[in-house]
């Protein structure tokens, strides 16, 4: 055992809270999914617990190798990664396919493996803005055009994401702007980037309401007006899944209904993934999901902490990237259960069923593990860096200079 927890490198921390998120998440996956075992699998009530279990595998490997990997080495491979992810945006909005008037899914010929491109191209925007705005500070002369770069790679994948996916591209774009502000770019020049987003958004919607070539928007527009309308008779109809959620929290109670008892499970819309939150307090109480928030907020904490000890500016911008992007999906998640925001789709990170959700989550994670090897020189660099050659300037700059 002390074998295999010293071959866990990071912190332990952060290993301890993913854990049991992911515990929580497994048995709450196989409570829920003995509907959708019966209607698809022919009542075989292990086929999605087993390959929920098989993807947060993957998620704890891509953790464990990429904790492994120096995050210096990211640098080189930074713009590459961007374009490539990007590309692959542009092929499945063009030609991936539909469902639900939506194209999300990316199919790799003759694998019949399918994967969602934003998730993966939202850890390639974090790492690209990362670099620029790490080099916008070495290159103080250049700044404005490093932010150029910036406010141009986070228009291209939020435009990409977008029509397929307004909840995605939104939460890009507000971890983003997030990068920007710890970036120490003039307040102006941010306040002008929100501004030119909302005026793009507005223009997109004004576009698609007199062309009419885009049916999702009606969905987008319905669930947001539903949830600030005062019109009992529109929420009666139209707000059927954020109600259901309510009614599964509030029957929950201390400690549940029980795992397997609960009644609002087949009730409620994808109680397995979109409203797995909503579920656990249904079956295992405000205990358990009291304990789900803790975990979280130990692992928010926890990184806050690496930020602040690692002392230079790429890693710090990193790890700060990709802890907006995990907390805002946490949240986001959480406040459309709890009937704080209007219903989005977006999985509880490292407890919803999923597969790329999964992956590219153990990705971040396992890149910010590694930053916290060096964070507070926890590791020396010749413990983690064996014949590692000299990395680009920008990643040894001092965080917050300038």
């Amino acid at each position: 055992m002390k074998k295999f927890l010293a071959m866990l490198k990071g912190d332990k921390i952060i290993w301890m809270a993913v854990f049991v998120l992911a515990v929580l998440g497994s048995i709450e996956v196989y409570s829920c999914t003995s509907n959708l075992a019966f209607q698809y699998q022919g009542g075989n009530m292990l086929y999605y617990p087993m390959k929920h279990l098989f993807f947060v595998l993957l998620g704890f490997v891509m953790m464990f190798v990429f904790s492994w990997v120096p995050y210096k080495h990211h640098v080189k491979y930074t713009d590459i990664l961007f374009w490539v992810f990007v590309a692959l945006l542009g092929i499945t909005l063009l030609l991936g396919p539909s469902t639900n008037d939506a194209r999300r899914w990316f199919k790799i010929p003759l694998l019949d493996i399918s994967f969602q491109p934003s998730d993966f191209a939202k850890l390639a925007l974090v790492l690209y803005l990362a670099k620029m705005l790490a080099l916008a500070q070495v290159e103080a002369e250049n700044r404005r055009k490093y932010f150029m770069r910036s406010l141009a790679a986070i228009g291209i994948v939020c435009a990409l994401v977008f029509p397929a996916n307004f909840s995605t591209a939104m939460l890009i774009g507000l971890a983003s702007l997030g990068m920007l502000f710890l970036g120490n770019f003039p307040t102006k020049w941010i306040l002008g980037v929100v501004g030119a987003g909302l005026v793009a958004m507005l223009l997109f919607v004004a576009v698609v309401k007199v062309t009419g070539t885009h049916s999702r928007l009606n969905t987008w527009v319905s669930r947001v007006e539903t949830f600030f309308s005062d019109d009992s008779s529109k929420k009666t109809g139209s707000d059927f899944q954020a109600r259901q959620s309510l009614v599964a929290i509030s029957q929950g109670g201390l400690f549940g209904k029980g795992v397997g008892n609960g009644p609002q499970i087949n009730v409620i819309p994808h109680p397995y993934s979109d409203f797995i939150f909503a579920s656990i307090a249904h079956e295992m109480g405000i205990v358990f999901v009291i304990i789900v928030i803790l975990a979280y907020i130990v692992m928010f904490y926890r990184c806050v902490v690496i930020v602040r000890d690692v002392g230079t500016l790429f890693p710090a911008l990193l790890v700060m990237g990709l802890l907006m992007n995990i907390m805002l999906q946490t949240l986001s998640n959480m406040f459309v259960a709890i009937g704080l925001m209007p219903v989005t789709g977006q999985p509880l990170p490292f407890v919803s069923m999923g597969g790329t959700s999964l992956i590219s989550t153990g990705i971040a994670l396992g890149v910010i593990l590694n930053v916290s090897r060096y964070s507070g020189k926890k590791e020396t660099l010749e413990e983690i860096e064996q014949d590692e050659s000299e990395q680009e300037e920008i990643v040894d700059y001092p965080f917050m200079a300038g």
